[in-house]
């Protein structure tokens, strides 16, 4: 019971305990990292798993050698979008049966309803927006598969939220995690890595609404 416990507490915080996998794996790290990322990003009923804190602990270990951020950015940007794209196709192929059961095991709806409202709010940004929140993250590929966003419409929005998550948070983590301020408020420094990489989206979608308003004006 006690090595089930552990197991699952290093799944949830990978983060922590990433220095350990590398010591003990290797290069079969990057595999763990690409299945988290892709899991988080890409199974519906995962969103639990960790993502910004495992990217930015990722680059701080590249940053001392014990990984290459060259493959590291590669691994994670595939992971991203090829997660969202699977998400996408789960979504648009059994979503609609979801909003209709009433108890659905392995996923909150409350979580699906949350990304449904923010689909509906900001539209297809929301691919973009998503990537930096949390749950949201998880939900928003699926929810657009739900609501039959043309693919190709999708991808664009995918690849282009994908790779900035991925790249951006990786990279802030190369350069800045090891900083000892930065180790003692890690949780502080996640956030605000999040607070200012939706912030041009929001002002983009602000900014197209007022646009609107004055057009109907």
């Amino acid at each position: 019971m006690n090595f089930i416990k552990f197991g699952i507490d290093v799944l949830l915080h990978l983060d922590k305990y990433l220095n350990v996998i590398i010591q003990n794996y290797g290069f079969g790290t990057y595999l763990i990292l690409f299945l988290i990322i892709f899991g988080e990003t890409g199974l519906v009923v995962t969103p639990f798993l960790p993502g910004d804190s495992l990217l930015f602990a990722a680059g701080a270990f590249a940053a001392i050698g014990s990984l290459d951020i060259k493959l590291l950015l590669l691994i994670v940007s595939v992971a991203a979008v090829l997660g969202d794209t699977v998400n996408y196709s789960i979504g648009k192929s059994i979503g609609h049966k979801i909003y209709e059961m009433e108890n659905v095991k392995f996923i909150k709806k409350e979580h699906l309803l949350k990304a449904r409202d923010f689909y509906e709010k900001y539209g297809a940004v929301t691919i973009i927006i998503a990537r930096f929140i949390p749950i949201i993250r998880t939900f928003a590929p699926f929810v657009a598969g739900i609501g039959e966003m043309r693919y190709v419409k999708f991808l664009s929005y995918n690849i282009v939220g994908g790779l900035t998550w991925a790249a951006l948070v990786t990279l802030v983590g190369f350069y800045f995690g090891n900083l000892p301020a930065v180790k003692h408020n890690f949780s502080l420094v996640i956030f605000a890595i999040i607070f200012i990489s939706i912030l041009p989206a929001i002002f983009g979608v602000v900014k197209q609404k007022l646009t609107v308003r004055e057009d109907k004006a």
